[in-house]
């Protein structure tokens, strides 16, 4: 077959998920809002509708291969809610993709957005198929292919797709043309992640990573500890991890670690982050034999003695075996899920705050959002525009969690689907049911 390759890019923003339940994702996702049901005292019926996707879709996407075969995929769309608005979501290609998965990938984005008070419902796609093994061309059949299939689903004003795993830019370029020419008319607000000159926006590439340390500016002033006093450590160096770093470097604070795929690196006086970048990008997007630090395990990086932690890599780094070895003040999570649900009560008990994945790294949404607005409206804002707003959201959201936690005396991961929650049944109630 013709030359393979993956469609991933990281350097591009994505719109992942949590890491979800194996056994039942829906389920598991489900039993997260429980508390917070509890706390709001919801009604069975109100419970069962957050619990109900308004539509779930699953289609076949045949494509003729390179070879001259016919192979059949099979595609999926879930539309978790839509009461605050169109539905928002990311849509991934992956060989074990399925539709309890994408069902509560959905159901997180529906909070997640809500949180940041940004008004789009959640939804989520997927594609079952392994996009190391499909040539550009044919990953090009497939996108169009799907999209045709969706033309009922997707638009501007119902549901609007953006990337998530293995896919990027080029891939809503795809979609993009496709819904395009079907409609008669150029519609660049049907997906968010496009290339700038598609319509995209600036800014996007270090949304997620510029949300992560607005939330942690507000979270160090409610402590009342000064950026420029603050020790901070950094798990993961790819987009999300390596923009934080430099941002919070920027604002005066001592970097003492960072770590990538080949480990730690440690200095006591601070890195210089910018060093850093430039030494990654040159060394293929690696650390490895950088000389200014000494080397550290992933292990030894976390338990450091410091007054941030930014775990931007993967998930389930903090787990119930080392939470009480975690001496930060506040753990501002990049990565989704990297703090584990049994870590959760032990960082509690001593006083670690710990701000959310749905509510830290949700830059990237918020963007998305944006990017949506200037397509609707064909003006383009600078690249300072798009930041000073995503600061305001960003710290606007924080501060509605923290009283929420402060009003129930629960965590900020609490409050955030406490508040999540109420946003959209309140918003429910008003609208009422269509009979």
């Amino acid at each position: 077959m013709s030359s393979k390759k993956n469609s991933s890019n990281s350097n591009f923003y994505k719109e992942p998920g949590p890491k979800l339940s194996k056994e039942s994702p829906f389920e598991s996702m489900m039993e997260r809002f429980r508390f917070a049901a509890d706390i709001l005292k919801l009604d069975e019926g109100m419970f069962q509708y957050l619990a109900s996707p308004v539509k779930q879709v699953i289609v076949s996407v045949p494509i003729v291969m390179d070879n001259g075969e016919i192979k059949v995929f099979e595609g999926y769309r879930v539309i978790h809610d839509n009461v605050l608005g169109p539905s928002k979501g990311g849509l991934r290609f992956a060989p074990d993709v399925n539709l309890e998965e994408v069902k509560a990938l959905a159901a997180w984005m529906t909070w997640k957005c809500a949180v940041v008070n940004v008004p789009f419902g959640g939804a989520k796609g997927g594609v079952r198929c392994n996009p190391k093994e499909l040539s550009k061309t044919e990953l090009e059949r497939l996108t169009r292919r799907y999209t045709a299939n969706m033309l009922d689903v997707f638009g501007p004003d119902r549901d609007i797709p953006a990337p998530d795993m293995n896919t990027n830019e080029q891939v809503m370029a795809w979609i993009m043309d496709t819904y395009s020419m079907n409609a008669k008319r150029t519609e660049t607000a049907v997906v968010t992640g496009k290339p700038i000159i598609l319509g995209g926006s600036q800014g996007r590439k270090e949304a997620t990573g510029r949300g992560v340390v607005t939330v942690t500016l507000a979270a160090l002033n409610k402590m009342g500890l000064m950026p420029n006093k603050t020790k901070v450590v950094v798990q993961g160096f790819g987009n999300v991890g390596s923009v934080s770093a430099q941002l919070m470097y920027e604002q005066g604070a001592k970097i003492i670690a960072v770590s990538d795929i080949s480990g730690g690196y440690y200095n006591a006086d601070g890195l210089d982050i910018p060093k850093m970048i430039e030494y990654s990008q040159n060394n293929d997007n690696s650390l490895e034999g950088f000389e200014s630090a000494e080397k550290i395990t992933n292990e030894e990086l976390l338990e450091l003695e410091c007054d941030v932690l930014i775990p931007a890599a993967k998930e389930d780094q903090i787990s119930k075996e080392n939470a009480h070895k975690i001496k930060a003040k506040i753990i501002a999570e990049g990565a989704n899920g990297p703090v584990t649900a049994s870590a959760d009560s032990i960082l509690e008990q001593n006083g670690v705050m710990v701000i959310p994945d749905i509510l830290a790294n949700a830059g990237g949404v918020t963007v998305s959002y944006f990017e949506w607005v200037q397509d609707r409206q064909g003006y383009f804002w600078t690249e300072e525009r798009v930041n000073r707003r995503l600061n305001r959201m960003m710290r606007n959201a924080f501060d509605n969690l923290y009283s929420v936690s402060e009003e129930y005396g629960i965590t900020l991961r609490q409050a955030a689907y406490v508040y999540a929650i109420n946003r959209v049944v309140t918003t429910l109630k008003l609208r009422g049911i269509y009979a």
